[in-house]
């Protein structure tokens, strides 16, 4: 059995000294990853060469939906998800991230500036730059969320 090791530096020597200890052999293009997230929860997706990482949610600056693709954004990169937006919502801590419309959940200590617009809509601008608009019909649940 071949696992990948995804954790703290400190205990790294002797986490990986235990698994070879007892036959498991640690590789970093092993399919099975081994974690220690304490309060950190991490998301599978996929880089831009197709590869399995694993990212830190706290790291995820918005999610956006194309069809059946789905985006998670970072500061550093893009990512391609297997899972539908409706199941990441369920996956994300409800008090950091919130949907904003069909197709886009944000983080909330992402948002850099929210501006008003025509028509019960918010206009936000993320940490990496993009321009996300809030729709009309989770405006009342953008408001509650950041208590406007």
């Amino acid at each position: 059995m071949k696992v990948k090791l995804l954790i703290d530096k400190e205990r790294y020597e002797s986490v990986y000294k235990e698994f070879t200890d007892h036959g498991i052999e640690i590789s970093d293009d092993a399919t099975l990853v081994v974690t220690e997230t304490g309060n950190k929860h991490f998301l599978t997706v996929k880089d831009k060469k197709g590869d399995r990482v694993m990212i830190d949610s706290s790291d995820i600056v918005f999610v956006e939906s194309y069809g059946h693709k789905v985006d998670v954004h970072t500061n550093e990169a893009v990512y391609t998800s297997g899972e539908r937006i409706y199941v990441l919502e369920e996956m994300l801590d409800n008090r950091l991230f919130c949907r904003v419309s069909n197709s886009v959940i944000i983080q909330k200590k992402h948002v850099k500036n929210i501006r008003p617009a025509l028509s019960m809509k918010f206009v936000l601008t993320m940490s990496e730059g993009t321009v996300i608009d809030v729709t009309r019909s989770y405006y009342a649940s953008f408001k509650q969320f950041f208590g406007l």
